[in-house]
């Protein structure tokens, strides 16, 4: 986890917002939940019977469990756009929510309105607390090209953890053969950096899987990937990948950094 900044330490970020030390996720709901023991395993029961469900069964069983206080973030990569349109046929009122960092593609931010237009579901946008040029004033230009983990943390982790406070659980779209960071994804299970109920209905499948799902649905998804981009985060740290590279390679490409923080 990122380091936190706290008032007064003389290498403290400038313009960059520490996580509030206060209840986090779903220990800050109403009603709240905790990691005790017995929930703890209760979650890895229902992890290894849903092994074998599909995505759409184990979006059901999350929706069941938790809403109205399950909710997903997305950056509107492939796997996230399968799992829209899943819960488009499961539970389209499920909230839904994207990091605008200020930072995202034109592409990405086009395709938030194409989901409106095909699902009549509205994705929020998130916000941090400056803008781009605010934050980039502060902090003597760019903070991307030399510390890519404090822009993420002050653009991307402080706004998820205030998105996710009140949160029984959320969806996410990681696959376990994505990255090895992700390789040991449980199907649900505790995150513990945010505190909340984290389900992976996506874990077993593959690239081809999901690709299958789009093509055979029709479901909208980002040119960019036609254009060598696997993955697509924030256009300053993303670049088309090379073949034989890790579906990931293009992400913060030159710093030894292969997630944003959010799932590692």
């Amino acid at each position: 986890m990122l380091p936190v900044a706290q008032p007064g330490d003389d290498d403290a970020p400038r313009n960059d917002l520490s996580i509030d030390q206060g209840p986090q996720g779903a220990l800050a709901a109403d009603p709240p939940l905790h990691p005790t023991e017995d929930f703890l395993a209760e979650l890895a029961d229902h992890s290894a019977r849903l092994e074998s469900a599909t995505p759409k069964e184990i979006l059901a069983w999350a929706v069941e469990r938790f809403a109205p206080r399950f909710s997903m973030a997305t950056a509107f990569g492939p796997e996230g756009m399968t799992i829209i349109h899943m819960l488009s046929e499961v539970a389209p009122e499920t909230p839904i929510f994207n990091l605008e960092t200020g930072y995202q593609f034109k592409e990405t931010l086009e395709l938030r309105e194409r989901v409106k237009d095909r699902y009549g579901i509205e994705v929020e946008f998130k916000y941090p607390v400056t803008t781009v040029e605010e934050y980039e004033a502060a902090n003597n230009g760019p903070v991307y090209k030399t510390d890519p983990n404090r822009c993420c943390f002050a653009r991307k982790l402080t706004v998820l953890h205030q998105a996710a406070k009140g949160l029984h659980a959320w969806a996410s779209a990681i696959r376990r053969d994505q990255s090895p960071d992700r390789a040991k994804a449980p199907i649900v299970g505790w995150d513990k950096k945010f505190q909340l109920v984290k389900v992976s209905p996506l874990a077993n499948w593959t690239k081809a899987d999901v690709w299958k799902l789009i093509l055979d649905n029709d479901i909208p998804y980002n040119p960019l990937h036609d254009q060598g981009y696997p993955s697509v985060g924030c256009w300053p740290c993303t670049r088309a990948v090379q073949l034989g590279e890790d579906e990931r390679a293009g992400r913060w490409s030159g710093f030894q950094k292969t997630e944003c923080g959010l799932h590692n």
